[in-house]
């Protein structure tokens, strides 16, 4: 029997796993060259797979919620109708997980198969299960006597955050005796890894108790990666925030003036974000150290500016797709990679490059009618550009004759930056300029 093995593929560059979230395909059914086989999840964006043979699945090896590592292989297509598989083994290496981990560093032996401790069963628990039992100190046979719900019995982080919530009400495991009771929930992943890279003590979210009629709501996956990154990104850099005002009014006047032409020789609408990236992009050129990473003790300069948008989700959620070499686009290209990012994003349908390799981020706060906000950096980069919302205000212009007050269209901008390698000189500056390009805009601009 001629069989085909199906392999994870690569999905980006930073891309090294993804949780299998749906089959489109059962076993026994025959599948097209190119047809969807199989729905994936990465930390970056939801994907659909297609075959790349023709054939009849006779095997699944890995099911639904497990994750798989980007080169294996997690299904086989015989391409001569041959027997289906009796059964589909599921691999023994990744445990079932609702969404990618971030697993700490510790003390246990280098041979993650080996039993927890000396004396103990041969049980296998993964590397992150036995972090939070040394962290909880929880004994080898308090250990032993958790019930596992994943492949074979195993321990799953699910099943020890279930075991903490109850550990210091319920009566010990029968299978040894119990360690010190513990009246806290084990620390989310991406706080357990910021405080073991820097030696500091994990700090342990509170137990919160529902009260008499609350909705329990089971965060999604997306939001569960967002919430880590979040906490990564807020402890590994210290946030320092810098607002500038700019008056916008001469942008205001331009684009209802240029809208309508627009959208009849171009077929899309001319929004604000085009003409707000064309700023950032040359405030970037005009001081590339906004444009870096860092690296431990060392800073990465940038070559290319790639700006990133945060854009909503039908679900709620946000996403960031990156408009790649921004500096390097006119405002009709720029208008046509927001449009395109935006509509791919509400319809669900951007690809894993879209989300890569942004070196700086703008979010636009203003759409939900706020006039400023506090973002919170979107690691690696050190800096992120809020956009406020555009307000007709009384303002006091100056002119040859006299100040007098008129009404003019102004917004805030709202920069926060890593304050490890951006000062308040540079950060307030870069914002300034971004303002004073906007303010500069040529209204003879065509497009």
């Amino acid at each position: 029997m001629a069989q085909i093995e199906i392999r994870l593929p690569k999905m980006g560059e930073s891309v090294t796993e993804a949780t299998i979230t749906n089959w489109l395909k059962n076993i026994g059914e025959t599948v097209a060259m190119d047809e969807p086989l199989v729905e994936v999840a990465t930390d970056k964006v939801d994907n659909e797979l297609p075959s790349e043979a023709a054939g009849t699945l006779v095997q699944i090896l890995f099911e639904k919620d497990q994750v798989a590592q980007v080169g294996d292989v997690i299904a086989i297509l015989s391409t001569d109708g041959g027997a289906v598989a009796d059964a589909a083994p599921a691999p023994s290496a990744p445990a079932p997980a609702a969404a990618p981990v971030v697993e700490t560093t510790s003390s246990a032996p280098a041979n993650t198969n080996a039993p927890i401790a000396k004396g103990s069963s041969d049980r296998f628990y993964s590397p992150l299960v036995r972090t939070i039992a040394q962290k909880e100190n929880i004994s080898a046979q308090e250990l032993a006597a958790i019930q596992g719900t994943g492949q074979e019995g195993r321990v799953t982080k699910k099943d020890m955050l279930s075991y903490l919530e109850t550990r210091g009400s319920a009566p010990a495991p029968t299978a040894g005796p119990a360690a010190a009771p513990s009246t806290t929930a084990a620390p989310e992943p991406a706080t357990q890894a910021a405080a073991s890279s820097n030696n500091m003590p994990a700090i342990k979210a509170p137990v919160v108790v529902p009260n008499s009629g609350d909705e329990i709501i089971e965060m999604d996956r997306m939001r569960k990666l967002i919430a880590e990154h979040m906490i990564m990104s807020v402890h590994v850099s210290p946030h320092v925030t810098s607002y500038v005002e700019a008056d916008v009014t001469t942008i205001v006047k331009w684009r209802e003036r240029m809208k309508n032409e627009f959208k009849k020789r171009e077929g899309e609408n001319l929004t604000y974000t085009p003409i707000f990236m064309e700023a950032v992009a040359k405030a970037i050129k005009d001081f590339p150290m906004i444009n870096v990473s860092v690296s431990g003790t060392t800073i990465i300069k940038r070559k290319d500016i790639n700006i990133g948008m945060a854009a909503a989700l039908p679900s709620g959620n946000l996403i960031v797709p990156v408009i790649k070499n921004a500096d390097r686009m006119n405002l009709v290209g720029l208008a046509k990679a927001v449009n395109e990012l935006a509509n791919n994003a509400r319809n669900n349908k951007l690809k894993p490059e879209d989300i890569q390799g942004g070196t700086y981020t703008v979010t636009n706060v203003g759409t939900f009618g706020n006039v400023m906000g506090t973002p919170i950096i979107n690691q690696p980069q050190v800096a992120i550009l809020a956009l406020g919302a555009i307000r007709k205000v009384p303002a006091v212009i100056e002119t040859p004759e006299g100040d007098f007050i008129g009404i003019r269209h102004k917004m805030f901008l709202s920069h926060s930056y890593d304050h490890r390698v951006v000062d308040g000189a540079l950060g307030g500056q870069f914002v300034r300029r971004v303002a004073d390009y906007l303010e500069g805009f040529d209204p003879e601009t065509t497009i």
